[in-house]
């Protein structure tokens, strides 16, 4: 019974250091652009994106199924047309990317 407690509670701190992490690469993500450093920039939001599909990852979504999740929501906000879609279609382009990658 306690070593399952001990695995439970490991899980759960684990989880809860992956959502701090998020956010502190979010707290860098701002400073980088207060700062406009590009790489920074970059840096960032390429931790916060690992940081993302490695919480999802531990919440039982697996790899694959983020792909599709973020392809879908991608495809919704297209159809909505927000200001960043209308302008400069940005969504559509990643959308691009991401099935040019497959």
């Amino acid at each position: 019974m306690f070593s399952q407690e001990s695995e439970i509670l490991r899980k759960l701190r684990l989880i809860e250091g992956l959502k701090a992490d998020l956010l502190a690469e979010v707290g860098k993500l701002y400073q980088a652009m207060a700062r406009n450093k590009r790489e920074a920039i970059g840096e960032a939001l390429a931790q916060v994106v690992i940081s993302a599909y490695v919480l999802g990852r531990r919440l039982g979504i697996d790899y694959p199924e983020m792909d599709e999740i973020v392809n879908t929501k991608l495809g919704h906000n297209i159809n909505q047309e927000p200001e960043v879609e209308r302008w400069f279609g940005d969504m559509s382009e990643y959308r691009r990317h991401l099935r040019q990658k497959r």
